[in-house]
């Protein structure tokens, strides 16, 4: 393995241990939700989506600027700026926290407009008024976290532009202790409720508003790391001939490009509470945006543990590498993370099709969501091959980022919005039924399977070289490493039940999950060595030597 390669993997497994801990707290979060709230039917719908818009609006509005943009322009400040990039840190921070101010305000002042966009019109029924009020107080009590989203971004990347990148991915902790604490407090006082109903004015001040103390804990834990990585912030509003514009213009392709994806998600989103509100108001049963939400959200985690440690870690070398004007080296870079996040995406996908309805038993069958965790567990099966084209995506993008190519960025993305939404209409519609959570991530697979194969021709046209010999032949190698994987899982799985235990039961999915993953991990990690394939043994080296020290 080479020196590179191993850097990588070093920065990786620091951001990695954080990024699980944080991870495994945010299962005990999700849990307590679903045991508040319920996974299915409008009373979960009601919270979890007015929770969730202040995330998508943060992103709409700047995420794609301070996400993308940010590093390679800061990256670039520091190698050529007198100051090491000093005064341009200062300027950046500067603009975004009155930018940030400023969007928050109007966002909540603009509450009822605003949700009545982005949700379904179903929501906004005369028999629904009490329900509506309740979204509407929790879209208020939330709206402040846009701001604080925003600042947490913004000081992340400016550390992860420094090569300090535990920070970042360690403060979602804090958030998910505070979650946590408060999500008991509500159990204890309020208890559990799933069905139709609104909230209570006290449920929804605890809910709401300690959500959003959630993400500020989470924020301000980063601020000390800052003076610690050298930034000396002072306020600077000289903006003029800065080069903030060029980080502007950059910018707005990205900004156009976030529009784009979050036009899908309004849609999905839309589809999903219009089928909670219509089952309400016909007394069915649905899942619809929170059993969505919450699986897509449990797909996430090996992406965030994996991809987007790696993808931190290599942007600042691919901009590097790209400012010196090695656009080959570039791309086998690139091709070399794709293969160290495949390595695990990959074999998680194919056990996770296999496993996927206990893991939702275990996570998501609990106080108010008891007995309701096949909605769930079916959508998680359905997700898990989205999630390989996901990360072939998301991967190729980070490449585009590192040339300050986001115009191509834009029309691809167009591609991947526009199928996401012909297929979630598609999908859905015909069905009539309103456990529409499945078809949804249905959509979403085949959307990412069209992004990830046009990022991929057009970054190897962009570079010039992506080593794509080596990665077809490692995904082979690693396919059939992963079939026995998903055999195994499978035949414990079966073993198990006809044993006795039963695996809609959470004793019993337990049993089967611990029987099944480990047998399929040890196979994993089997078939791995016999296969050579060290981006597998590389990661998990990487992460033990850390656990040890």
């Amino acid at each position: 393995m080479s020196e590179v390669d191993t850097g990588l993997l070093r920065s990786s497994a620091v951001m990695a241990i954080g990024t699980t801990l944080s991870r495994a707290l945010g299962f005990v979060r999700s849990a307590m939700i679903v045991a508040a709230v319920g996974s299915v039917n409008l009373h979960a719908d009601i919270f979890t989506y007015a929770n969730t818009v202040p995330n998508m609006l943060y992103i709409l509005v700047a995420g794609g600027v301070f996400n993308a943009v940010l590093v390679p322009q800061i990256v670039r400040a520091t190698k050529g700026d007198p100051d090491g990039g000093a005064a341009y840190v200062n300027r950046i921070l500067t603009l975004g926290g009155l930018a940030l101010t400023g969007i928050t305000a109007a966002l909540i002042a603009a509450v009822p407009w605003v949700m009545r966009v982005l949700a379904g019109e179903e929501l906004f029924a005369d028999d629904l008024s009490a329900q509506t009020e309740s979204f509407l107080d929790f879209a208020r009590y939330c709206m402040p976290q846009v701001f604080f989203y925003g600042v947490f971004v913004l000081i992340g990347q400016v550390l992860n532009a420094r090569n300090r990148f535990g920070p970042m991915m360690w403060a979602p902790i804090g958030n998910n202790l505070v979650s946590i604490a408060i999500l008991a407090a509500y159990l204890m006082a309020y208890g559990g409720k799933s069905g139709d109903m609104a909230y209570s004015t006290g449920e929804e001040l605890v809910l709401g508003l300690g959500s959003t103390f959630g993400i500020v804990v989470q924020t301000a834990i980063l601020i000390p790391y800052l003076r610690k990585a050298g930034v000396r912030y002072r306020p600077r509003f000289d903006l003029r001939g800065s080069g903030l514009g060029h980080t502007l213009r950059l910018g707005m392709w990205t900004v156009l490009f976030v529009v784009v994806n979050q036009i899908a998600y309004v849609v999905v989103g839309r589809i999903a509470t219009n089928a909670s509100s219509s089952a309400a108001l016909t007394g069915e049963t649905s899942s619809g945006f929170t059993a969505y939400n919450f699986a897509f959200l449990l797909l996430m985690v090996p992406h965030g543990i994996i991809t987007v440690s790696l993808a931190t870690a290599v942007l600042p070398r691919l901009s590097g590498l790209a400012a010196d004007g090695e656009l080959a080296q570039s791309g086998r870079e690139l091709s070399s993370t794709l293969r160290h996040a495949l390595a695990w995406i990959l074999p998680f996908c194919t056990v996770l099709a296999v496993l996927g309805p206990s893991l939702a038993v275990v996570m998501f069958s609990w106080g108010a969501a008891e007995g309701d965790a096949g909605p769930l567990g079916r959508t998680l099966v359905v997700f898990s091959p989205a999630l390989v084209f996901f990360t072939v995506h998301y991967l190729m993008l980070r490449g585009f980022y590192a040339v300050e190519d986001t115009r191509t960025v834009f029309f691809v993305q167009c591609g991947v919005a526009a199928t996401n939404i012909v297929a979630a209409v598609l999908l859905t519609d015909p069905t009539g039924s309103p456990d529409v959570a499945p078809w949804l991530a249905a959509a979403y697979g085949v959307a990412y399977l069209v992004g990830s194969t046009l990022s991929l021709l057009v970054l190897r046209r962009r570079l010039g070289d992506l080593d794509l010999g080596a990665l077809f032949r490692f995904v082979a190698r690693l396919a059939i490493v992963c079939v026995p994987t998903a055999g195994v899982a499978w035949l414990a799985a079966a073993g198990v039940s006809a044993a006795g235990a039963d695996p809609d039961t959470k004793p019993g999915a337990l049993l089967l999950l611990g029987v099944a993953g480990a047998l399929a991990l040890g196979v994993l990690l089997l078939g791995a060595r016999l296969m050579r394939l060290s981006e597998v043994t590389g990661l998990v080296g990487s992460i033990m030597g850390r656990l040890r020290r």
